[in-house]
């Protein structure tokens, strides 16, 4: 797999305590229908290296902003609703391999318009290998 790699690297460093999960419900929930292989893979993880957040009445509403500004359709509200959950939460960084709703410049400068307008932070929406940190040569 193409991303298999860098996915695992990430999932090391969270597992080590280099960074913290940040899981929200919305997670949780998808995760429930994923492969045992994949949600054996999260049960590494320790409990003092996750943090939970949750679907908020206001990350609901920053959802629908980012719906109603264009940057993305209802017909993807879920996808919407982990941008705004990550934005409320302050969440460092928000890793992704959804290119075509998460992971794309045009996207991320939309959303991050909403949060402009709205009184949010920037949010850094990013790939696992962009947040790898890779030895000196």
């Amino acid at each position: 797999m193409e991303f298999e790699e860098a996915s695992r690297q990430l999932m090391d460093m969270f597992k080590r305590g280099e960074a913290i999960l940040v899981l929200s419900d919305l997670t949780v929930l998808e995760l429930q229908e994923a492969p045992v292989d994949v949600r054996a893979v999260l049960d590494e993880v320790p409990e003092a290296h996750r943090e939970y957040v949750e679907l908020t009445e206001e990350a609901a509403i920053l959802a629908q902003h980012y719906i109603d500004a264009g940057v993305i359709g209802a017909a993807k509200r879920v996808d919407a609703q982990h941008i705004a959950i990550a934005t409320i939460n302050r969440v460092e960084v928000l890793v992704s391999w959804n290119f075509r709703h998460i992971v794309n410049l045009q996207r991320i400068r939309g959303y991050n318009s909403v949060h402009l307008l709205h009184g949010y932070p920037l949010l850094e929406i990013r790939t696992p290998e962009e947040v790898l940190s890779y030895e000196e040569e």
